[in-house]
């Protein structure tokens, strides 16, 4: 067997077999088999945030149900333990398993077709039903229709409204003729084309085709043996689900189901352990771990390996924002529009603070209400990971906090961006703080920054981000900078004997800025600038800006507490 330092790690891969026979790492999910077939429904749906391994997990259901299953794909793991249930279920039925994760359009005509290809495409796995002796002539048409081929004059053409809403119903019944089994049916992402059709304005009309082909292939399906279906949000049973009474839902807040998507506490130990990474345990704990789903303790899978990846080429690797990258993060800025002042931003501040905040959540909504209220983001956070439990629900009502450090500073980036926008809307206010800045003027910029503070969040004292404070205002006070044009402004440095927090070259004045920022605790600005200010001669952070032949170097110790900031002016150089 091939030694496990040895075996890739799976970054962006999801198919279970390839993982399993292309010597990639495996993290056994396979006694959710087990699950599904003692406790689970007719039809089960899995809401989970994205990169948790929801395709994964359809892969491995694929492999596990579909004839001609490879048993060796599933040797030592432990549904393999489970010898009744693979004799009775391993390989035993079709299996029709599509994702529509990539299906989507700028209008209801693309989209449409693009949902009719993912189809379609998966009706071509099984193109046998050509020739099939179980299926009569008329049933094979029916296929031909799927594959939107015309068998006898030869000609492609468009899968018709009636085809395409009937389309996994009718492969299910022709799959069932053919092995005389009926058929599982796997739909991973259900919800993106929904989502996509909201952003686009073309909604309704995917809903009633969505609705469509889920009604005829999941309730009025005799073909069918069981469903699995994997989502970010549970959509309104009065809107997709109208009377699917068979379907039951495993939310982020369910038992059943929870260790099955992202990975354990004990599976990242082993993980490291077998990497020969158990050092950088705490770090990835602080940055990826702190989910809870039902009652366990969830790390998100792709941060995880993403960081294990980098740290096997570097061990001095810093972790960093990988979940960022996977998709956008519009949400955080809907929420921020709604909660820029009132109550709503309390809580936001108490939550970057490292505390929680009580929310009824609402696991049902439609599309339509996702953005309608304020109460409403809180419920669309929690759903798709911003946001996660802490303790037990009561009464309907959560405990809300941000899950880890990579969340945070997720929240922390958007925070600065949207605070940004903002300001830079008022130019006259921002060019007189820079010129306060230029003219050495410290009771100015003081008083400005203070006033710019005042209208972004609070960060409280929480030792537990306590690394992350200084970040934020130096990205706040960095943003307020970058508005004026023609300087150039440095960030990090390398000056002298370190790295210099912020860097100014004013070229035509011959004007050059030194700030070092601070976060300061109670009572203690005045004494952080002045340590600022220290730190600055100690390191003579200034010495690029004279080799650069700046004639004057003016020189900033700022500290700053929530909303508060206090500014101190060293001895300029001349």
């Amino acid at each position: 067997m091939e030694p496990v330092k040895n075996k890739k790690l799976p970054i962006g891969n999801e198919d279970f077999q390839e993982i399993r026979t292309e010597g990639y790492y495996y993290i056994d999910k396979t006694a959710m088999i087990r699950g599904l077939l003692q406790n689970g429904g007719k039809v089960s749906l899995f809401t989970r945030p994205r990169r948790f391994g929801k395709t994964l997990n359809i892969s491995m259901l694929k492999a596990f149900f579909e004839t001609g299953c490879r048993p060796e794909l599933f040797e030592g793991l432990e549904i393999a333990k489970e010898t009744e249930l693979c004799e009775q279920y391993m390989g035993s039925f079709p299996v029709i398993s599509i994702s529509l994760k990539g299906v989507e359009g700028n209008d209801f005509a693309a989209s449409r077709s693009s949902l009719a290809s993912v189809i379609g495409k998966e009706a071509l796995r099984f193109q046998f039903l050509q020739e099939s002796s179980r299926l009569t002539g008329r049933e094979k048409r029916l296929y031909h229709q799927l594959i939107a081929e015309d068998m006898e004059n030869k000609e492609i053409f468009p899968m018709s409204d009636a085809v395409l809403s009937e389309s996994l119903q009718t492969l299910s019944s022709l799959l069932q003729k053919h092995y005389n089994k009926k058929a599982v049916i796997l739909i991973d992402e259900y919800d993106v084309p929904l989502a996509k059709a909201y952003e686009q304005g073309y909604f309704d009309h995917m809903l009633t085709l969505i609705w469509g082909i889920f009604s005829q292939a999941l309730k009025t399906n005799d073909s069918l043996q069981l469903a699995v279906l994997t989502g970010c949000l549970r959509i309104s049973k009065e809107s997709i689900f109208t009377g699917l009474n068979n379907i039951i839902t495993y939310s982020v807040t369910d038992i059943e189901f929870s260790q099955y998507f992202g990975f354990t506490d004990i599976e990242v130990c082993k993980l490291l352990g077998d990497y020969n990474l158990s050092a950088h345990y705490k770090n990835i704990k602080e940055w990826y771990n702190g989910y809870c789903f039902g009652n366990t303790e969830i790390y998100c899978p792709w941060d995880v390996l993403c960081h294990c990846k980098k740290l096997c080429a570097d061990p001095g690797a810093k972790p960093e924002d990988y979940w960022l990258h996977t998709s956008g993060n519009d949400i955080i800025r809907h929420f921020l529009k709604k909660a820029d002042a009132g109550t709503a931003k309390r809580e936001l501040e108490k939550m970057i603070a490292g505390e929680s905040v009580e929310k009824k959540i609402r696991q049902d909504l439609t599309y339509r209400e996702l953005y309608g209220s304020i109460e409403n983001l809180w419920s669309v956070l929690f759903a798709t990971g911003y946001l996660t439990q802490r303790g037990k629900p009561e009464g309907g009502r959560l405990r809300l906090a941000i899950p880890n450090k990579e969340i945070l500073d997720i929240f922390i980036s958007q925070v600065m961006e949207f605070f940004q926008e903002k300001a830079q809307k008022d130019g006259a206010s921002l060019d007189a703080f820079c010129r306060a800045f230029q003219n050495g003027d410290a009771a100015e910029v003081e008083q400005s920054f203070q006033q710019y503070l005042k209208k972004t969040i609070s960060i409280r004292d929480n030792a537990i981000w306590n690394d992350l404070k200084e970040n934020f205002y130096h990205g706040i006070l960095l943003g307020l900078l970058s508005y004026k044009e023609g300087w150039i402004i440095s960030s990090n440095k390398e000056s002298g004997k370190g790295y210099s927090d912020i860097l100014v070259e004013i070229e035509e004045e011959g004007i050059g800025i030194v700030i070092e920022l601070k976060y300061a605790g109670a009572g203690t600005l005045e004494a952080r600038c002045r340590e600022a200010l220290k730190q600055i001669e100690e390191k003579k952070y200034d010495a690029y800006l004279q080799e650069e032949g700046m004639q004057t170097i003016l020189k900033y110790g700022i500290a700053c507490e929530k909303n508060k900031c206090k500014v101190v002016l060293g001895k300029a150089f001349n």
